[in-house]
Parts: C-alpha cells; sequence; structure tokens
C-alpha cells in the first residue's frame, strides 16, 4: 500500500496572504515543513497540491528548487485537487496535511499512518479530531484512496469540497471513521499558522529549535512552550476558522 502525504498550499489565504511561503531564519516556512515531512519514516511519497493561479507559482518554484513534487488544481474545489494529486501519485492510503502546519512531527504522522493500516478492515479514515487532544497545527488525516474516491464522486455541496473530508467524517456510503488520542490533552495548544500573531509564536518556536537541534519533537515543543508559558499569550485571541472539524456542524464532529 503505497501512502502518499499530500499537502495542500496556496498564498491567497485571507487572513494572512502568502503566510506559506514567510520566512524565519532566512527559509520559507513551507520549506520547513517539506523538510520535516521528508523525515516520515512510513510514507512512501510526498506531494505539494497548489492551485493553477499564477499567484501560486512561488510554491512551484521552491518546490522545483527542493526537488518535490507538485500539482496544480482547482482553488476552491479541494477535494478534487486532492484526488488528482492521489491518483497521480498512484497513492493508496493518503495523508492530508495543511501548510498551516509547519511544526507537524513526523512521528505523529507515522504513527497515524501505521494505525490505519493495521486497522483497514475496521476503517477508512483516522485523525485526532474527535475530541481533538493534539495541539492545533499537530494534526493530520490519514485515509484510504477508496473513501477518498467516493466523496469525491459523491460530495456535493461547496462546503464539502472545500474542506475535502466532511464527507468522510459523516461517515456517508458506510465510511468508518476512527479518532487516534494523544497520551495527554494538549488541545489548548495552538501551533498553527493562521495569522500574524501565530507567525510569531512559530517564528519564536523555530528560532529556538535550529539549528542546535533542526529535528525538534512535538514534545520538544511543549517543553519549550510550558519553559515560556507567556509565549501562549502571543496568540491566545486567534480563533482557527479552517480545518475538518473547525467548521462542521457539532453533529458531525
Amino acid at each position: 500500500m503505497s501512502s502518499v502525504i499530500i499537502v495542500q498550499a496556496r498564498m491567497t489565504s485571507s487572513r494572512l496572504p502568502g503566510k506559506v511561503l514567510l520566512q524565519v531564519r532566512g527559509t520559507p516556512l513551507l520549506e520547513y515543513l517539506i523538510e520535516r515531512l521528508k523525515r516520515c519514516q512510513a510514507a512512501d511519497r510526498l506531494i505539494i497540491a497548489t492551485t493553477k493561479n499564477k499567484s501560486d507559482d512561488p510554491i512551484i518554484e521552491l518546490c522545483n528548487s527542493l526537488s518535490v513534487d507538485n500539482f496544480r488544481g482547482d482553488e476552491q474545489d479541494v477535494l478534487s485537487r486532492y484526488y488528482g494529486a492521489a491518483v497521480a501519485t498512484k497513492a493508496s492510503v493518503v495523508v492530508r496535511v495543511t501548510a498551516d502546519s509547519p511544526l507537524i512531527d513526523p512521528a505523529t504522522i507515522d504513527k497515524f499512518i501505521l494505525w490505519l493500516k493495521t486497522n483497514q478492515t475496521q476503517f477508512d479514515y483516522v485523525s485526532n479530531g474527535s475530541p481533538p487532544t493534539l495541539p492545533n497545527g499537530m494534526g493530520c488525516e490519514v485515509f484510504s484512496m477508496d473513501a477518498l474516491r467516493l466523496a469525491y464522486q459523491n460530495a456535493k455541496s461547496d462546503f464539502d469540497k472545500e474542506h475535502v473530508t466532511p464527507y468522510i467524517i459523516r461517515g456517508e456510503n458506510g465510511l468508518r471513521v476512527g479518532s487516534l488520542p494523544h497520551r495527554k490533552n494538549l488541545s489548548d495548544h495552538r501551533w498553527t499558522l493562521d495569522t500574524q500573531e501565530d507567525f510569531k509564536l512559530i517564528e519564536k518556536i523555530i528560532s529556538a529549535g535550529y539549528p542546535s537541534h533542526p529535528h525538534f519533537t512535538l514534545e520538544d515543543i511543549e517543553a519549550l512552550v510550558e519553559a515560556h508559558s507567556e509565549w501562549m499569550s502571543i496568540n491566545r485571541m486567534s480563533k482557527q476558522v479552517s480545518g475538518p472539524y473547525a467548521t462542521l456542524p457539532e453533529s458531525c464532529s
């Protein structure tokens, strides 16, 4: 079974335009994310799924400079973009990561991939979303190609197409959804990239981790933030407006 990490990335974020290529220590955040994802042991391929818009040409240029596969699709129909990227890479298992997560821990992704492969006869999808226990910005979604195909063929609403996985999460067509809790509830931590305040916190975390410990883990970040408890106030007022569970009706989450 070929496991493919597909990262959705675009430059036209409404709250923080160009956020994926903002730089810390002279390196774009998307490059940090790619470096971390390349260390996943359970994934076979990595591809960046961006849009056909000219504004996203810089993302393609970065991918080419790093020898990373890329795919271009519809900006709003992200579900079709994921399906196209999955078909192009002959994926059997799809790992959904957003470019909002430059600090994501490769070990966490590996755990989710291996869990779904081990439980593939019972589940079609797994995440940490119900209820969330990972920090915001550390989660991923892992699902079978069959589940993605069903969503692509049957999802009709703009909401489902924009957010990729709600059709799967709702258990449509008999799809079986699992949730893998973290050992400790860290859901009050926000390490994602959606606002300028989020960027300020991520900048502090990366600057503290590099260059002495570039392979820092989720646990390393947890210890760092606990040692600098005042950092949590930097983006405390930022609200999540995207992601698989952020905008789902309560009955679906």
